[in-house]
């Protein structure tokens, strides 16, 4: 029977490892300990600099003229008498059209149907909340027009349309980069209405239609008709109900009950 014969154990310098160990802990631990205080800059930075952009969020709004209030003959002249062809948009409240200002601007003024008394109401609703917001992406009032023969806004005109249409129609597609930025958009302005500002808002009628699309597709909330306006030390409110079946929170379309949480 042959002897198998099992190498030797390569001798090592356990003095020499213990040095190479050393020399390595002297160089990866600097280099460690200054990538992770990079981070944390960098990290504070950004933050700061978040807190810095969501500041100035209410007072970068696109510098638009705000003109007094207009006449219905001045409405009528800048649609063309309400002229079918510059409808751009129906509601439950009223109806869209797209006209053009003595001074050139092209805006979308959106005509109240008078018939219906709770639509009036909504206009003096929507009225006193666009009083007191200013964002960047809320769609801005230029003024209005209130007469015995109309109530109507006039809107900053948005040439992309509404989400709705953007979502369901056969002819727009949104790539993934545009869905994130809308969402972005659109939570930055609730963030606004629910937290940075001195009055608690909630819209309360949130969807598609009601977000609307500029030149560069950045997304604008608009139609403001039944929010609530709820005071700071208050965050629900028992109300009627009057938002659109589909997009509106359970607890408020069975028991008329108004929330931030509900927006979100």
């Amino acid at each position: 029977m042959r002897a198998i014969t099992v190498p030797a154990c390569p001798i090592t310098n356990s003095g020499q490892q213990s040095k190479s160990k050393k020399l390595v802990l002297k160089v990866v631990t600097p280099v460690v300990i200054s990538s992770f205080v990079i981070f944390l800059l960098v990290l504070i930075w950004t933050l700061k600099r978040q807190k810095k952009g969501k500041s100035k969020d209410a007072e970068n709004v696109p510098e638009i003229r705000t003109y007094e209030l207009v006449s219905y003959p001045e409405i009528q002249r800048a649609t063309n008498n309400i002229d079918g062809s510059n409808l751009i948009g129906m509601g439950g409240s009223g109806s869209v059209y797209k006209g053009t200002l003595s001074s050139g601007i092209v805006v979308a003024i959106k005509v109240l149907d008078l018939q219906n008394e709770e639509v009036c109401k909504r206009f003096d609703r929507e009225c006193e909340v666009m009083r007191n917001v200013r964002h960047k992406n809320l769609v801005t009032v230029i003024t209005t027009c209130s007469s015995e023969h109309t109530r109507a806004f006039v809107l900053e005109y948005m040439p992309n349309g509404s989400l709705e249409n953007w979502l369901y129609g056969e002819d727009c597609h949104l790539n993934l980069l545009q869905r994130v930025t809308i969402m972005l958009d659109v939570a930055l302005v609730i963030e606004y209405l629910h937290h940075g500002h001195a009055t608690l808002i909630v819209h309360c009628d949130l969807k598609p239609t009601n977000i609307l699309l500029d030149e560069n597709m950045v997304a604008h909330v608009c139609d403001f008709g039944i929010s609530k306006i709820l005071a700071v030390s208050m965050s629900t409110a028992h109300t009627e109900t009057l938002g659109t079946l589909g997009y509106i929170a359970p607890e408020y379309g069975l028991e008329g009950i108004v929330s931030t949480s509900g927006d979100v």
